[in-house]
């Protein structure tokens, strides 16, 4: 029998390059195609997400995904979204669809800038770009930054009063908070009152911590601790120094109620997570280097509430 020619063996040769490379062009373009119909839908889904979490932290949503309101006596309870994205009082829990969460989240939260003096601003006002702005400084963090993002929660609007932000008082405000756990950064939101000192509520949505340990500080469970904690440290004397006090929440080994008992300290701290100590040490230093950037703002919130109630 006689041996392939040497011109045949090119050809095969030829023949599969040939192949290979078509096939991998096809494949590639199909996942560019793919790549380029999934990015808008993407991009839709993280909105809703990072929506979502805020309205978590500001306690407009429940950690378990129905919204709720507070009645008379300040108990949270079910809601339901009524035209204008008005929540009011539902016998059951209501469980919304993507544009429902979208619509509660337009008519309550607005962002807007604050700089190193506590002055405010909007983007408009600034000359800059929103959505560039949120995108670049995302994984850097919003607090490094000149002007720096935070969020107004406005309060439920009753069902005929006007929809206009403006018309309608402020109950809250929510920060960007972004630090480093056990394995990667972490995402979350803080919630505040407008006396800049009384959280309202937190979430933790973005985090590759270890499941079960680091992991919990995304858990209902866990972040329940959070409201009513103070972000600025009282003196052993119960009193606030807010130009020099510590500022944030610490994440301590062990409980709060059995390390530092009723303790001014007890008010800015939360309970740890058994084997997680690194992820603990992550948030405190998170909320730390955070507020720390917002303090001027916070202070003036302070001032603000303290004339008010005067």
């Amino acid at each position: 029998m006689s041996e392939p020619s040497l011109s045949s063996n090119r050809s095969q040769n030829t023949y599969t390059i040939t192949f290979m490379v078509v096939l991998s062009l096809t494949c590639a373009i199909i996942l560019s195609v793919l790549a380029s119909a999934l990015k808008e839908p993407q991009e839709i889904a993280k909105e809703i997400d990072r929506s979502q979490q805020m309205l978590i932290a500001a306690r407009i949503m429940s950690p378990y995904g129905y919204f709720q309101i507070q009645n008379e006596q300040g108990q949270f309870v079910p809601a339901q979204v009524a035209k204008g994205g008005i929540l009011e009082p539902s016998d059951t829990q209501f469980f919304p669809n993507r544009e429902q969460i979208l619509e509660v989240y337009r008519t309550r939260i607005q962002s807007f800038l604050v700089n190193d003096q506590g002055e405010t601003t909007t983007f408009e006002k600034a000359g800059i770009n929103e959505e560039k702005y949120t995108q670049d400084y995302r994984k850097t963090g919003y607090y490094r930054q000149p002007w720096k993002l935070i969020y107004k929660v406005f309060a439920n609007p009753q069902s005929g009063e006007s929809l206009d932000a403006a018309d309608r008082p402020v109950i809250g405000y929510v920060i960007p908070v972004n630090g480093m756990g056990l394995w990667d950064a972490i995402y979350g939101y803080l919630a505040i009152k407008p006396d800049g000192d009384t959280v309202i509520g937190i979430s933790w949505y973005d985090q590759k911590e270890t499941p079960g340990l680091g992991a919990n500080i995304a858990e209902p469970e866990w972040q329940s601790q959070f409201p009513g904690k103070h972000i600025f440290q009282e003196s052993a004397n119960g009193k606030t120094d807010f130009k020099t006090a510590p500022l944030g929440i610490t994440v301590i080994k062990g409980k709060v109620s059995e390390v530092l008992g009723n303790s001014p300290k007890a008010l800015s701290a939360a309970d740890g997570m058994a084997g997680a100590t690194l992820t603990g040490n992550g948030v405190t230093n998170a909320y730390r280097d955070v507020l720390a950037a917002y303090r001027p703002f916070l202070i003036r919130l302070h001032n603000e509430s303290a004339k008010k109630a005067q």
